[in-house]
């Protein structure tokens, strides 16, 4: 058994190479905008620009911004709220959808390239370990708010309580995980 320290020192390896990882692929594929966004929705549904802005840790009007250009493209449909005219719902659109399983293809591709190409071989065994880690962290317990001292999930936001009902909250065991 791990003592604490053995455990806190891995779990930050865990993170350094998580996150080098993550860059690695960005650099690599040049993947467009807007994927982050694509991935909130599909992970949680439809859901109101503040509730994505809060999950995404971004301000409310860069979000907005974000889901015009991809209105523009097709990926996502924004409509009025039909409950509260004043706020509106965000879906991915099946377009959306397509664009996030090829990024998401592309990712697997260029991750299997540099597993294969790796010093020491690593069976699927070990991989499928490694994603089982990963998701058991993620599903450990719900994501804190930022600016919020309750560490509330940013769809049960006061601000957001007039949006659209979001479906699974950040958090939650029935995350799919983001690209």
């Amino acid at each position: 058994m791990a003592t604490p320290e053995e455990l806190r020192e891995l779990s930050s390896d865990l993170v350094v190479h998580a996150v080098r990882l993550v860059r690695a692929v960005r650099r690599a594929l040049e993947q467009p905008a807007g994927m982050r966004v694509l991935s909130l929705l599909d992970q949680y549904g439809a859901l109101g620009v503040t509730q994505l802005a809060a999950a995404d840790r971004s301000s409310q009007p860069t979000m907005s911004g974000a889901i015009a250009g991809l209105v523009e493209r097709g990926w996502v449909d924004k409509q009025p709220n039909p409950a509260d005219a004043r706020s509106s719902v965000v879906t991915l659109t099946d377009a959306g959808r397509a664009e996030l399983h090829r990024i998401r293809r592309m990712n697997g591709e260029f991750v299997a390239a540099r597993l294969a190409a790796a010093p020491h071989p690593h069976s699927l065994e070990d991989l499928a370990t490694a994603v089982a880690v990963l998701r058991d962290v993620l599903d450990a317990g719900p994501e804190p708010n930022p600016g919020s001292s309750t560490g509330a999930s940013p769809a049960s936001s006061p601000e957001s309580s007039h949006e659209s009902s979001p479906g699974p909250l950040p958090g939650s065991s029935t995350e799919k995980g983001t690209p």
